[in-house]
């Protein structure tokens, strides 16, 4: 029996590369990959140890993140990392806010992916933190929840305000449930419609996961 691979009209990687265009949130644990055996020096096989947050790189949050005794990224089904998604340009260059959003067509359990200013300028991968960023502001947040997504996206390595230490973009999504894609780069990802995966580590107990993040449309 042969298999014909399904024909999509375009797929995009949105994933950042770890090790060269991935940034390490201040204080985080640095991704380091070192080679612990070579073929050169054993003659046997290449083997890699990595070192990293669970928030290396492309990563979802789970609501365990910020909530206590939430729900954890293992207890989500294969089935909710698969979601119907919108991409949504963002021409401010300070914040993502509700003005931006209300003339849209959001669907309930929509994927809401914010292509901003840091995805165009490539600060989404520069590997280096910046502390001036595109982030989603405390009101787009209730817009998001009045909306009933089941994800928001954002091309930075973290959606919330420089700065704030109260968190509270990453309260009111992960307190109502809604799931965070964090390290994501739209650039050459026209706006529209899509079917996001986000497949993470099926990690016990985990707070986030990196995730190979993909649109096929």
């Amino acid at each position: 029996m042969s298999f014909t691979p399904q024909r999509y009209e375009a797929v995009y990687d949105i994933s950042v590369l770890l090790g060269t265009e991935s940034i390490n949130y201040p204080g985080d644990t640095p991704y380091s990959r070192d080679l612990m055996l070579t073929i050169e020096d054993s003659g046997i096989s290449n083997v890699s140890k990595l070192v990293m947050s669970a928030h290396s790189g492309t990563h979802l949050d789970a609501p365990l993140h910020f909530i206590p005794n939430a729900k954890s990224i293992d207890q989500y089904s294969v089935q909710e990392f698969i979601l119907p998604a919108q991409v949504v340009s963002i021409k401010d260059r300070e914040s993502i806010r509700p003005s931006e959003l209300e003339n849209l067509d959001i669907k309930q359990g929509d994927a809401l992916l914010f292509k901003t200013d840091n995805s165009i300028s490539g600060r989404c991968r520069s590997g280096v933190f910046s502390e001036n960023f595109v982030y989603l502001s405390p009101k787009a947040a209730d817009f998001c929840l009045e909306k009933k997504v089941s994800l928001v996206g954002i091309d930075y390595n973290t959606i919330e305000r420089h700065g704030d230490e109260a968190f509270p973009t990453h309260h009111k999504i992960l307190g109502s449930n809604i799931l965070i894609l964090e390290g994501i780069n739209l650039k050459g990802v026209p706006p529209g419609r899509y079917t996001l995966f986000c497949f993470p580590l099926k990690i016990k107990g985990g707070e986030a996961s990196p995730v190979r993040a993909i649109l096929i449309q």
